[in-house]
């Protein structure tokens, strides 16, 4: 598991399905048929995420942000 941040400080617009997703009885896999969901567009600012979204007219909604607590701790409690 890494924990490093690099590309991280991107704006990004989901969209959200409209759709439910329908299990797939031989495999069990899930799937939609609204491809809309597999798309996720990234951009620098938040601005600049805001005004695509109202050109395009879609409905834009704010999350707010993850703190990370940071834990420190030795490297040798890697093998306690």
């Amino acid at each position: 598991m890494t924990s490093g941040r690099r590309n991280t400080h991107k704006w990004v617009l989901e969209f959200v399905s409209t759709t439910p997703q329908v299990i797939d009885p031989l495999m069990g896999w899930t799937g939609n048929k609204d491809t809309k969901k597999q798309i996720k567009l990234r951009f620098p600012t938040k601005e600049e995420a805001l005004a695509y979204a109202k050109k395009y007219g879609i409905a834009a909604e704010i999350l707010p942000e993850h703190n990370r607590m940071r834990i420190i701790k030795p490297y040798a409690d890697n093998f306690k």
